[in-house]
Order: C-alpha cells, then sequence, then structure tokens
C-alpha cells in the first residue's frame, strides 16, 4: 500500500506576491489540475500561483506513481474564512485525485476551524456534497479507509478545541497552566483508547494536527491561530501504528523511527524565516505482511518552490567602492524568478557613496525585491545603561488575563484564543 503524505498548504497566503501576469501564466507547469482556464489566473497574486503549482506537483506524483491513499494533515487555506476563489482551486485539486479513485483523508487544522460555533469548517464542503472518496474528520476517532491495496485505520487527531474537553463547572477558576495539562493529558487519554481498540491485522496510522514536545519551528509561530497544544513524543511512540502523519510544524523533520513519526512541512516557502528549509511531501510503502509497528517505508520528496535569499554585506571601512562590493555580492547568488532581500552595513560615509541606481538594476531578475535595507554603522555608541525592553503583544495579553483573577477562567480562553488571532491576522511582530 503506498500512502502520500501532505501537510500546511496554506492557500492564500499572498505575501511577496504582485499580480499575475500572461508571462506568469504561461510559466505556470502543465500539471495544472484538468479543467482549470489558465486565463483564469491573470491578476491574481503570483503567491497563490506558487502555492498551487505545489499542490500540483503533489497531485501529479499521486496520479503517476500508482498511490493507493492521500492523507492531508491539516490547514488547507491561510484564513477560517477562505474566499471562493481558494476554496475553488483547492476543491479542483481533491476532486481530481477522487475522480481517479484515490481516497483522500483530510483532517482540519487549526486554519480551518471557524471562528464561532455553528459555523461550517473550511473543508466541510465535501462530505455536504458527498464527494466520493473523501473523508473529512474534525473529531478525535478512528476511520477505516478502503483502498485498492486494502483496508487502512486511520486515528484523526484535529486541531484540539478547547471547547470540546473543559467543563466550565469542573475547570472554573483554574489558571492557564492548570488548563493547558488538563488538556494535554486527556488529549493522551483519549488517544490511548483509540490506540487499544485498533485492529493489529489491519495497517494503521496516525494523522495529527499538533506539535510535539522537541519540534524544531520555523516562521509558522507568527502564524498560529488559537492556542497551541503540546504533546510528548511517549504519546505516539507505539507499535500499535505503522506511521505517525503530522500538521502543523512547517519544518519537514522526523521525531522518531519506530514507528515513524514525521512532519513533512509546509509545501511552500512562506517567508524569510523558511528560505532554509526543503519543502515538499512524503510517500509512505507499507507492506500488511510485517507485525504491526514495522510496516512502514518512507522517503521525503521535494517539490520545486519559491526561492527566498537573504544578501548581507557588509562593507569594511577600507573599501574603496562599496557599489563594487554589494554588486559582486548579489552576483554570487542565483536570485532568478526568486524573492530577495539585501541587507548593507557600512559606515556612514561609506554609505552615501552608494549607487542605489545600479543596486536595484542587479536585482531585476528576481521576482520581487523585498527591500534593501542599509543600516548604518556608529563609530561611537553611547551607553545607556540600563535600558527597558518591551515584551511581545501575545505575552502582554496573557499577563494582562492573568492579572484579572475576576474574569471567569473560560472567558479568559475565549479573549486570549482571539486576540492571538488578530494578533496573527494583522501580522503585529514582537
Amino acid at each position: 500500500m503506498r500512502i502520500l503524505h501532505f501537510s500546511d498548504i496554506h492557500i492564500g497566503m499572498e505575501n511577496y506576491g504582485r499580480p499575475a501576469t500572461e508571462d506568469d501564466v504561461c510559466a505556470l507547469p502543465d500539471y495544472f489540475a484538468p479543467g482549470s482556464d489558465r486565463n483564469s489566473y491573470l491578476g491574481l497574486s503570483t503567491r497563490l500561483l506558487d502555492f498551487l503549482s505545489a499542490f500540483d506537483q503533489i497531485v501529479e506524483y499521486a496520479l503517476t506513481e500508482s498511490v493507493d491513499l492521500v492523507v492531508f494533515s491539516g490547514d488547507a487555506y491561510k484564513t477560517r474564512e477562505p474566499s471562493q476563489t481558494h476554496q475553488r482551486e483547492f476543491a479542483r485539486r481533491i476532486s481530481s485525485l477522487a475522480k481517479h479513485g484515490i481516497p483522500v483523508f483530510l483532517l482540519v487544522g487549526n486554519h480551518d476551524i471557524p471562528h464561532a460555533l455553528g459555523r461550517a469548517n473550511a473543508l466541510e464542503i465535501f462530505p455536504t456534497l458527498s464527494v466520493q472518496s473523501v473523508t473529512v474528520a474534525e473529531t478525535l476517532t478512528t476511520h477505516v479507509i478502503n483502498t485498492r491495496a486494502g483496508s487502512i485505520q486511520i486515528v484523526a487527531l484535529p486541531w484540539p478545541r478547547w471547547r470540546n474537553l473543559l467543563s466550565s463547572e469542573e475547570h472554573r477558576g483554574k489558571s492557564f497552566e492548570e488548563l493547558t495539562t488538563y488538556v494535554e493529558a486527556e488529549l493522551t487519554r483519549r488517544l490511548l483508547l483509540e490506540f487499544d481498540a485498533l485492529d493489529p491485522a489491519i495497517p494503521a496510522l496516525l494523522s495529527g494536527h499538533v506539535t510535539i514536545a522537541g519540534a524544531t519551528t520555523s516562521s509558522e509561530r507568527s502564524m498560529t491561530l488559537g492556542r497551541d497544544h503540546v504533546l510528548q513524543y511517549s504519546s505516539l511512540a507505539t507499535p500499535t501504528l505503522d506511521y505517525v502523519a503530522l500538521g502543523h510544524i512547517h519544518k519537514h523533520q522526523v521525531l522518531g523511527d519506530l514507528p515513524p513519526i514525521v512532519y513533512p512541512g509546509s509545501v511552500q516557502t512562506i517567508d524569510f524565516g523558511e528560505q532554509d528549509d526543503i519543502k515538499g511531501f512524503c510517500v509512505v510503502d507499507i507492506d500488511p505482511s510485517k507485525p504491526s509497528g514495522h510496516r512502514a517505508t518512507w522517503e521525503f520528496i521535494p517539490v520545486n518552490n519559491r526561492r527566498f535569499h537573504t544578501i548581507d554585506v557588509r562593507i569594511p571601512k577600507s573599501e574603496e567602492d562599496p557599489t563594487r562590493l554589494v554588486l559582486r555580492s548579489i552576483d554570487k547568488v542565483n536570485i532568478d524568478g526568486s524573492i530577495v532581500r539585501v541587507r548593507i552595513q557600512a559606515l556612514g560615509e561609506l554609505m552615501s557613496r552608494l549607487d542605489m541606481r545600479q543596486i536595484r538594476q542587479s536585482l531585476t531578475t528576481a521576482h520581487l525585491t523585498a527591500g534593501i535595507k542599509k543600516e548604518v554603522i556608529q563609530t561611537h555608541r553611547t551607553r545607556l545603561g540600563r535600558t527597558a525592553r518591551g515584551i511581545a503583544p501575545d505575552q502582554a495579553l496573557r499577563w494582562y488575563l492573568e492579572q484579572h483573577d475576576s474574569i471567569d477562567s473560560k472567558v479568559k480562553l475565549q479573549v486570549l484564543n482571539r486576540g492571538l488571532e488578530l494578533i496573527s491576522e494583522e501580522g503585529i511582530q514582537s
């Protein structure tokens, strides 16, 4: 049985983009989803096309490499209320897989959950329309998926919702730390119940949208919607599972071998914080004839994605031609089609001698220049003695709420989660 595992598409992430031209559309790969009209992409953000291009590489692989099941571990969109265009593009690609007889398992991530009770999640359209071969998992439970290579059990661990795990009376007055500890213990308890109920004769995997203690992040911390949850590695390292398909962390990494516990990472570079990450997806081969916990082998498949480059130039005070030094530094990097930023450090006198027209001209082959930052090196620095340091907005919000004991703990959680969403959506930095 061959399984394709990917996560964190974040359709709608359009930072560092520009309106797509005919040249941009013509440059799109040939494996765009069947039925899509290339002209319909004119004027859309080129970054939207980047994310869709990565998605199309995944779809093409699934259709041409005998994949029996596709597992998506959460976060289809950037926002919880995606536009009709974003929903259309996601549905086109998922429907293409389903029409070719490949079952698709869609896990609900934190970016897929609606703001308010009663609203549909961003993936709910598929079961609503009774799309064959598409399973949407929004609760912690086990699904049995039938594929052309046999059946497989999938334990679903979607992004946890506090209100589903806490009772207002039992937890009234408890601190954030106490509530967090309880939620993580309750998730672990419920997972163990699902693991105990698995049939050892049938291959099993877990698909989870969650942070595992020890995982390394890239830039996704600034994108988190809602309060993060951390589970211990020991919660998932069970021989009853053959593979653990994780999502939420954007950096590809492996946390365990028996069973493999794997984050494929996001499929496209989000920003400069991820410029050194390799983006892609995982392909898992499961041999049902082997004992439980030893059935899976896997590999990571990179995708072609938009590159980000940071060019740092420090101009020594002995440099006679500072512009030439900057141009040489730029020439060392293949910036063609990439998103690039330049950071220059120099003494004030040397900075004033820079020919910015030449520097900008040298960057014209880049897809987009995110900025040229000039930092003047001070020859003398005044000691200020003791200085005050600001704190990050999310820390300030938590501190404020902790000072008000009269506010009900569940109300505090609601205020905190909404505040973190606003901070993320507005792009407020610490």
